[in-house]
């Protein structure tokens, strides 16, 4: 998400919209149902760009990570993929669900599968090259896959180690030591052989794990500061915490990348605002402002000042996220390692306290399962039937038959702007006896904080989302124990580790029919939520408002409604101040 890790920021209030308040309407709360912000998706603002000028991007904080063995934070990738690095295969740049097509990137094709969709083979395109003209090969691909293993470079998506065959125990390329189960038998062909069937391996290459590294250029941990190009942009400077400068990598060609049209000479991201001011800065479009975006949604405050504005509002973009925000409890302490207690969570939790604190249900759906609406055909089920403000008593009851009849204490931690959802969540379990202490961490340092398993607190506030539309991209992800790390620990922050929940996974894994294997991980999803190891709570929009001299720009589902910087430009390049 994409890390799939949903980047913890506040989205929009949007009662100016029609929506008056949080009711226990159950037609308010389903995905399927209408929305007041469904005006607002699939829309393109600005038409077509201009080519030059620059783009600016402002932003509360720094990226998690730029090296594509890393990356694997929605917003991120979004970034990275579009204008620094290219893959096997990426999205087609598009508003709307045509955003979620497969097309060729560095490959030919979308890859041949063989021996059963155990073997996959990708031929590059000819005539890719990097900011310095030399040849992207197979080879670098390779090395970055490999080097995605290695555990100085934590927090990337680990498909590979999931499905490469022999990958166990890797620790990546340092030492000379290699994957026999990645070939590249020339220059333009890159083989993969797995170690089971699987069909959907094109959709794991849109990662940037399978995007190119030159061995030469790798800087291990500090490759995070310089990737080396093979996108449409090259990195000029880079002060972490404040400003990146991206400009023209003068070797991409148009005439092999169907999907960038790199319409800025340059984006600038200014970094370490506060996100009041981005807003405030986004709805006023003064100056150089009126050529910028802004890399975080809205904060559901701002939401008053630019819904009733037709001004404003007409340069708004609210695509959803397609992901879902959990709190995770840590299974493998008291007093999480008792279900009873994590089911009192489930029940105490005000997911309507939440809502409003998320800004209304008009940009905010509440969920009653993990895996979003898109992996349920577009309504999620209520499997447990509890009450969208909680139901404190039961909440009692259970933790009674817990052995904990006077509640107990614990900590959550939260990205900062997140906080506001935290004291929603703190205030509704505190009516059950359980008191929660709230710990803030910044979001650039959010993951790192939380994937150390050894010092992180009980609970988390985070979420995922699918990768593409499959199960098979959510639930093993978040809930498979296999594939917990100590440090750099991604998805299963509950350190959910259930041998008969792993079974399944594996068997669903094994079908061969598609709509087979959907229905087994729906009925896994709310198999899972009856043994509680997280609370699903929220899925969200993701509303930016754009400044006025801003062209092509529209929410990339696939990247979780962030822009698509594929496609986004000026209107009017002179008006743009570098």
């Amino acid at each position: 998400m994409k890390k799939r890790s949903c980047t913890a920021v506040a989205l929009a209030a949007t009662l100016a919209l029609g929506a008056t308040g949080c009711t226990g309407d159950d037609q308010s709360r389903s995905g399927a149902d209408r929305n007041p912000a469904a005006e607002l998706e699939g829309q393109v603002i600005g038409g077509t760009p201009k080519k030059g000028g620059t783009l600016t991007v402002l932003s509360q904080q720094d990226f998690t990570h730029l090296d594509p063995a890393r990356n694997w934070v929605m917003s991120d990738m979004a970034f990275g993929t579009r204008l620094l690095y290219r893959t096997l295969v990426t999205y087609k740049a598009s508003p709307g669900t045509a955003g979620g097509d497969l097309v060729p990137d560095l490959a030919s094709d979308l890859g041949t599968p063989s021996n059963g969709a155990r073997t996959w083979t990708f031929k590059l395109k000819k005539g890719i090259t990097y900011e310095d003209g030399t040849p992207v090969t197979a080879q670098d691909i390779k090395y970055n896959v490999e080097r995605s293993f290695s555990p100085d470079l934590p927090g990337g998506a680990d498909y590979a180690a999931r499905y490469l065959a022999g990958a166990e125990g890797y620790k990546g390329p340092a030492h000379g030591e290699h994957l026999d189960s990645i070939k590249t038998p020339d220059d333009h062909t890159i083989v993969f052989e797995l170690r089971k069937p699987f069909a959907e391996f094109p959709n794991v290459t849109v990662m940037p794990t399978f995007a190119p590294v030159p061995k030469a250029k790798d800087k291990g941990p500090r490759y995070d500061n310089r990737p080396f190009s093979s996108g449409p942009y090259k990195i000029e400077s880079y002060a972490r915490g404040k400003k990146l400068v991206l400009v023209r990598n003068t070797h991409w060609s148009p005439d092999t990348d169907e999907v960038r049209k790199a319409y800025p000479d340059k984006l600038v991201v200014v970094m370490g605002l506060k996100q009041n001011q981005v807003d405030d800065r986004m709805i006023a479009s003064q100056g150089a402002d009126a050529s910028a975006v802004s890399w975080y949604a809205l904060r559901p405050e701002s939401a008053g000042k630019v819904l009733p504005n037709a001004e404003v509002k007409k340069r708004m973009l609210a695509e959803s996220t397609n992901c879902t925000d959990m709190v995770q409890m840590h299974t493998g302490r008291a007093p999480f390692d008792n279900v009873k207690v994590r089911q009192a969570v489930q029940h105490a939790l005000d997911k309507d306290a939440v809502l409003t604190a998320s800004g209304g249900p008009a940009f905010n759906d509440l969920s009653t399962a993990y895996m979003p609406t898109t992996l349920f055909d577009g309504k999620q089920p209520d499997t447990l039937k509890i009450p969208a403000t909680g139901d404190a008593e039961k909440a009692k009851q259970l933790l009674k038959e817990a052995g904990k009849p006077n509640g107990f204490s614990t900590k959550i931690t939260v990205s900062t702007g997140d906080k506001g959802r935290a004291e929603a969540i703190q205030q509704s379990l505190a009516k059950a006896g359980i008191k929660v202490t709230i710990e803030t961490v910044d979001p650039s340092a959010f993951y790192a904080t939380i994937g150390d398993t050894t010092n992180r607190t009980d609970m988390v506030y985070t979420g995922w989302c699918p990768d593409y539309p499959s199960g098979s991209t959510f639930l093993p992800f978040v809930f498979d124990g296999r594939y917990i790390k100590e440090k750099g620990n991604s998805g299963n922050h509950s350190l959910f580790r259930d041998k008969a929940t792993m079974k399944r996974m594996d068997e669903i894994a094994a079908m061969t029919d598609v709509k087979q294997a959907d229905k087994a991980w729906r009925q896994l999803d709310g198999e899972i939520l009856a043994k509680a190891p997280a609370v699903p709570v929220l899925m969200r929009r993701w509303p930016l408002v754009l400044g006025t001299n801003i062209a092509g720009a529209y929410g990339q589902t696939s990247f979780g409604g962030q822009l698509d910087y594929a496609t986004v430009g000026l209107k009017d390049p002179a008006k743009s101040k570098s």
